[in-house]
């Protein structure tokens, strides 16, 4: 990390755009620094961001009784900054980030949709969050919102949304989804086309709204952080833990040594368990079924022991403010060190027939190429982002326990298509597993779990994880209880989702669903 030797470029820069920054206000929400400007600054603030070569890491506001705070979070070099403004409900009016950071379009809708925002100069003013289940004008994070609603019937079909038409000669639509073949969730994809090349592809989410955020008002921060293991199930650890950093950090708790081990191991081992089955499903959407079968059953082996071990086999509710719930037994551990050792053995056969193999070479090769413009337009982190030669992991470029200590290979490559993401995740498992065995080697003896000092009144933090598809934040601010007033969950789909809108064209119809599981968005990481 730097430690923010960039930050007085930055302010000259801001002060070159005639920005005010509050001075006369706390300047930290931890661990991030805090600028607080007026609200017509705020769009010329994700200018100079731009110019500075901040990357934009997402967007949220929270809404009190009159006013409502807009926040933003960017990162460079590894130090994050948190810019934040102040609107009043009766003109709650920024300008947009969009049209400088074009990943944020779908967040900024999201507040359009959610808390009734209005962004000046956004390029999209179509609706994203909101479908047909709320009125125009119900805003459902504000406070006068009930978490229930307003209609207790069913919510009329999505189905007059204005998606982009292109015209032509031999231009035609195919329309996928929402609802899917398969156990995934709904998400609608729909295709311009001539003959099988494809001209523009437009996602439309956010089909199962859960209401995360407002629903996390109100609970203590144990019920937080349970609810924060299933923002995206297959997230669960990175998820918690992101909310667990964020609590801790705001209460000032110290947790112990061997509980921040033992998440690190259960997170390197959720990144595990999803490549496998990832690169198994990229093969398999090109009839390579032997690599399927394969990954799926050391997945199957991998999880059956995580739930062994940990007592489901997601961790899920693992990770609990203060520390975890599950500790491992000297005979554990030589069980894990030996699982280590056999996945090695078993994977490298099999990766190597993935990396050379001339049907695989044929459909993944130049397939959905994202170029490194793009990835970081988007604001991609993780395997996409690695795969366009972006190699920002928060594990390495800011650090927090216990990675802090551990040396972390970040595989890149360069090429962006499928075959480089399939081949930074096998590089990203083979990494794991020497982080799995580092950590077993360095494991703290000591308790695993410490209780948690009450959070000073209207205190806020922000926690930073690194997940298996990449960057993950959490916001919580607590109440004058104690209790949680606002949790905002960014999963990194938010910003490789888009990725998936521009990687396709050229590609050919059939190339969709291989493109599609190279990226794998979240949908529920998304549909908050």
């Amino acid at each position: 990390m730097s430690g923010f030797d960039w930050l007085p470029d930055f302010l000259a820069r801001l002060e070159g755009e005639h920005i005010v920054v509050h001075a006369d206000l706390p300047q930290t929400v931890p661990p991030v620094h805090r600028l607080v400007l007026d609200p017509e600054d705020w769009g010329a603030a994700g200018k100079a961001a731009a110019a500075q070569g901040c990357r934009h890491a997402g967007v949220w506001a929270d809404p009190g009784a009159d006013r409502m705070t807009v926040r933003a979070c960017l990162e460079y070099r590894g130090d994050y900054l948190l810019l934040e403004t102040r609107v009043p409900l009766s003109q709650p009016v920024v300008a947009s980030h969009t049209p400088y950071y074009p990943g944020v379009d779908r967040l900024e809708r999201h507040l359009q949709d959610m808390a009734g925002i209005a962004f000046l100069d956004h390029p999209d003013e179509r609706r994203w969050t909101r479908h047909q289940a709320w009125a125009e004008g119900d805003y459902p994070l504000r406070g006068d919102f009930p978490v229930a609603g307003h209609a207790p019937k069913r919510a009329p079909a999505d189905a007059d949304y204005p998606f982009t038409r292109i015209q032509g000669s031999g231009v035609y639509e195919i329309p996928v989804g929402p609802v899917h073949a398969g156990i995934i969730e709904p998400g609608h994809f729909r295709f311009h086309a001539v003959g099988e090349e494809v001209l523009r592809l437009e996602e439309r989410l956010g089909y199962v709204h859960k209401g995360i955020e407002k629903i996390a008002v109100g609970r203590d921060a144990a019920g937080l952080t349970r609810l924060a293991g299933r923002v995206s199930g297959d997230s669960t650890v990175a998820h918690a833990w992101a909310a667990c950093q964020a609590i801790e950090r705001t209460c000032v708790a110290s947790v112990p040594p061997r509980a921040l081990h033992l998440r690190a191991l259960m997170c390197e081992r959720e990144r595990i368990a999803n490549h496998l089955g990832d690169i198994g499903a990229v093969c398999n959407d090109v009839a390579f079924s032997f690599a399927h079968v394969q990954c799926a059953r050391l997945r199957e082996q991998w999880q059956r022991r995580s739930h062994a071990l940990f007592g489901h086999r997601f961790m899920m509710d693992a990770v609990v403010p203060g520390g975890v719930t599950h500790d491992l037994t000297d005979a554990a551990i030589e069980t894990l060190r030996a699982d280590h050792d056999a996945l090695r053995c078993e994977i490298e056969p099999v990766f190597n027939v993935i990396d050379d193999h001339p049907s695989l070479d044929d459909r993944l090769l130049t397939a959905g190429y994202l170029s490194q413009e793009n990835a970081r337009a988007l604001g991609c982190t993780g395997y996409v982002g690695k795969a366009s030669g972006l190699a920002f992991d928060v594990r390495r470029d800011s650090p927090y326990a216990p990675y802090d200590a551990l040396h972390i290979e970040v595989p890149v490559q360069k090429e962006g298509d499928v075959a480089a993401r399939v081949r930074v995740r096998m590089e990203e498992i083979r990494t794991s597993l020497v982080l799995l065995d580092r950590l077993l080697d360095t494991l703290p003896d000591g308790d695993i779990l410490a209780p948690l000092p009450a959070p000073p009144a209207w205190s806020a933090g922000l926690g930073i994880v690194d997940g298996w598809r990449g960057e993950i934040l959490a916001f919580v601010r607590f109440d004058a209880d104690g209790r949680i007033a606002r949790y905002f969950p960014r999963d990194p789909s938010w910003f490789t989702w888009p990725t998936l809108e521009r990687l396709i064209h050229g590609n050919i119809v059939p190339d969709f669903p291989v493109c599609n599981k190279s990226v794998n968005g979240s949908y529920s990481g998304e549909d908050l």
